[in-house]
């Protein structure tokens, strides 16, 4: 399997974390001969859509999420995770998501979160989402692979299916495609003071993904985690990131930057 060059970029933006805005550069697995260059896939978790004193919050940092799309050329987005606040998110929001989501011209790989899990009464089993011919949502209209022949492309994850604990990353697929992407929702673990909480993502599982990128849900600010053998980052939630992941998937290269959002503009 080819090494491939992966870079992580902020670029110069009002971030969250001034200190942590220097480049960060390392080796990442992949498997790219002869796939289709250029692919784009953009990353965001965490909108919390109709969790606000004012739903429409959420639905203008969706809103900004999809325009985002729309400047980079993507040709995939990834929701990794608690895209609504819950499962009996008013029917009205969950229209005017619906219809933003429809409107998009890009296609939608949704990952249900610890607070949108995929029950029997989940909302993404509602019609106004089924209808939406663009979105994907692993574990209730697709299983745990969402493929992309033309792109050559596969998206897999765990969706959470209750509000229990899981391991987000415990069982990685086969690579089928030759760009891979896994999608998790949970908690990297950093150390001892982190085994007590819930949906846990160990070093060893990211390793063992052998993904080009793991987009992860579940933290409010941008940060990578893992030991650095597979690239994967936290885009951290479009309200307080302000930004999203734009991943760039190359020719043996895995490329991720920061992409502003127009968030009340």
């Amino acid at each position: 399997m080819a090494r491939a060059r992966f870079s992580w970029v902020r670029e110069p933006l009002s971030l969250p974390n001034p200190a942590r805005q220097n480049e960060i550069v390392t080796e990442a697995n992949s498997a790219t001969n002869g796939a289709r260059p250029g692919i784009i896939v953009a990353h965001t978790s965490d909108l919390h859509v109709g969790g606000r004193w004012t739903p429409d919050a959420e639905l203008q940092n969706l809103r900004a999420v999809l325009e985002a799309v729309q400047e980079t050329s993507a040709d995939v987005l990834i929701l990794a995770g608690d895209v609504f606040d819950t499962n009996r998110t008013p029917l009205p929001v969950v229209e005017k998501a619906a219809r933003l989501l429809d409107d998009a011209t890009v296609r939608i790989v949704v990952l249900p979160g610890n607070h949108d899990p995929a029950t029997s009464e989940t909302v993404y089993r509602l019609q106004e989402i089924a209808d939406v011919d663009n979105v994907y949502v692993i574990g209730v209209d697709v299983g745990d692979t969402v493929k992309f022949p033309d792109l050559d492309l596969d998206v897999w994850g765990t969706a959470h299916m209750d509000y229990h604990d899981m391991s987000p990353l415990a069982a990685p697929p086969a690579r089928t495609a030759t760009h891979q992407i896994a999608v998790a929702h949970g908690h990297y673990v950093r150390g001892p003071h982190d085994e007590h909480r819930s949906w846990l993502i160990h070093d060893h599982e990211i390793a063992a993904t052998d993904a080009d990128y793991i987009a992860l849900g579940h933290w409010d600010l941008p940060q990578p985690a893992g030991d650095g053998s597979v690239p994967a980052y936290y885009s951290g939630s479009p309200d307080l990131a302000k930004t999203v992941n734009i991943v760039r998937l190359g020719s043996g290269s895995v490329d991720v930057k920061r992409h502003a959002l127009h968030v009340g503009d």
